[in-house]
């Protein structure tokens, strides 16, 4: 199955939610009204899209009819692909760019984080890099166990300690693993434990103490992974995890399990963190890099 019908796929429901409500609404006007309007921002909230999004989406939207002169409603759709890919920007991969690199994984428990560890592992081992898994998620067993199994589903290496080692520690070593191996990517699982940011932000202060020590130079991906099904939560958890550490991107799990996929628009619009990620099944390589516009068209195609 190619790349974007999996994404077209994954995003079944989402599509059944977005563009089914707009189809219903376009199909029931006859011109381009402040009623078509109104309804079509309600859909756009009851979507995940954001009460704040979806105005912006609207507005947008008012603009461009003015612009392109458009009067007849089924025009609109095309003209939705083009602003929602719009808001969501460019395209933006992990900056990978030094031998090693590294890749922050943080995350509450429960929203597909060691999956996602184990997915990128592979897709990168696939690329031809070498990877090596760092454990500093300590203080869970389970999560050290979990993450055994997925280094050796991806077929790479993974350095752990025991449950309740510092997890600065734990990746101290997988840094030392990694320079000796001649690795090219470091992966590292953190704990994420938002009910207390103190702990959290000072865990990862930490530990990027510990990088900016060992390998100053090296490119750091800090990626955030949200579960798509939680909508306008995932938006909040994000927001917390900002004050606690520099997030450059987001990878959304679950994305083909919910109708609330109009999340990763609310993300992107309203704190300005690329999507790099989106996980549209349950197999290995059902972890796709994210394309705005792929994923504009997705939501609006036909089935």
């Amino acid at each position: 199955m190619g790349l974007f019908s999996k994404i077209k796929q994954g995003l079944q429901k989402t599509r059944a939610s977005i563009a089914d409500g707009v189809n219903g609404i376009l199909n029931s006007f006859t011109k381009i009204d402040e009623e078509l309007f109104e309804e079509l921002e309600e859909t756009l909230v009851m979507s995940d899209v954001g009460v704040h999004t979806a105005a912006d989406i609207c507005e947008r939207l008012r603009r461009k009819i003015k612009e392109t002169g458009t009067t007849d409603p089924a025009a609109i759709k095309t003209l939705l692909k083009e602003i929602i890919a719009e808001l969501l920007g460019e395209d933006e991969g992990l900056n990978l760019e030094t031998k090693p690199s590294i890749v922050l994984v943080i995350g509450v428990n429960g929203v597909g984080k060691t999956t996602t560890i184990g997915k990128l592992a592979a897709q990168l081992k696939s690329q031809g890099k070498q990877v090596v898994l760092g454990a500093a998620d300590t203080f869970r067993a389970a999560a050290i166990d979990q993450l055994g199994i997925w280094a050796e589903r991806a077929g790479v290496s993974m350095i752990k300690s025991v449950e309740g080692t510092d997890p600065a520690s734990v990746v101290f070593d997988t840094i030392s693993s990694a320079k000796h191996r001649g690795a090219d990517v470091i992966i590292c699982d953190t704990a994420g434990r938002l009910h207390n940011k103190k702990n959290l932000m000072d865990e990862l202060a930490k530990i990027n103490r510990v990088i900016s020590r060992e390998l100053p130079e090296a490119s750091l991906e800090t990626l955030l992974v949200l579960d798509a099904a939680t909508g306008q939560n995932a938006v909040n958890q994000a927001r917390e995890f900002q004050h606690a550490a520099q997030i450059t991107g987001i990878a959304l799990t679950k994305l083909d399990g919910t109708a609330k996929g109009g999340i990763v628009i609310a993300i992107k619009n309203e704190l300005n963190i690329p999507v790099k990620f989106i996980g549209v099944g349950e197999g290995i390589d059902d972890l796709q890099p994210f394309s705005a516009r792929e994923f504009a068209e997705g939501l609006f195609e036909e089935n």
